[in-house]
């Protein structure tokens, strides 16, 4: 196997029907991966599936609610009965509610942090004992830019994600022995459902990012696929409890 071939490897993508979970998906896939696209939402993960078929590498569509540790367990075991094994887990599914940090309810602030940081872990927790049998694996979390800098519409996503990271730390410490690699992908502001809501509930957010990003503009889904893939294939084997900005620079700026 070369350095950056997945040719044989299965990777769960979760909420891979859309935005920067399909890209991260059609890259993993372009690489020679069978990808398992899980998500909420049993139509547009078979879109997504059929999708990702048309790259001639074989694709299944789960039912996955993140939120709830029986879906979590149940997704990665249906994954090993279809494909028997697998070895890349992208933690990517989401969600945000934005408000000032005084107006949200203890119900609002556990929806967000059930689905981006506990679900992640519950995943990964699933996922452990067959990537430890199978030699070991990659594990990608998707964090955020909001990983590292604040915003007040946004405090219990920041929390997630800022947990995000750590988390991804501690797993890389534990499970190194297993061979298994843990690292976090954090996306700068890129052009998503998400995004697009953010900037018709948040005035001037668009102007904002443009000036403080050097590349000059959001990023697209795609731009994601390639570090996925770096993070996926043999030659991260030596990199783990990593946290990578893919941002067009806006971390970067001052």
């Amino acid at each position: 196997m070369t350095l950056f071939e997945l040719n044989g490897r299965v990777a769960v993508i979760t909420g891979g029907n859309a935005g920067i979970g399909l890209g991260i998906a059609k890259g993993l896939a372009a690489a020679g991966a069978a990808i398992v696209i899980a998500g909420r939402r049993p139509e547009k993960n078979l879109e997504a599936a059929r999708a990702i078929e048309s790259l001639n590498v074989s694709a299944a569509a789960l039912e996955l609610d993140v939120s709830k540790e029986e879906s979590c367990r149940a997704m990665i075991e249906s994954t090993v009965k279809r494909f028997g094994r697998i070895d890349i887990l992208v933690n990517n599914a989401g969600t945000t509610i934005r408000k000032q940090p005084e107006a949200y309810t203890l119900a609002e602030w556990n929806r967000v942090i059930d689905t981006n940081l506990n679900g992640a872990f519950l995943c990964a927790q699933a996922g452990y004992p067959h990537m430890k049998h199978g030699g070991g694996g990659k594990i990608i979390n998707i964090g955020s830019m909001l990983s590292i800098f604040g915003a007040s519409f946004a405090a219990a996503y920041a929390a997630s994600k800022g947990g995000i990271v750590q988390m991804s730390k501690a797993l890389a410490c534990a499970w190194a022995k297993d061979n298994i690699q843990v690292n976090a992908i954090l996306p700068g502001w890129i052009d998503t459902p998400l995004t697009q809501s953010a900037r018709k509930e948040v005035p001037g957010l668009n102007e904002r990012v443009l000036a403080r990003t050097p590349a000059g503009r959001w990023g697209e889904p795609q731009d994601l696929a390639g570090v996925a893939v770096f993070l996926a294939s043999p030659a991260s084997d030596f990199i783990t409890g990593a946290a990578i900005p893919v941002d067009g620079g806006y971390s970067s700026q001052v």
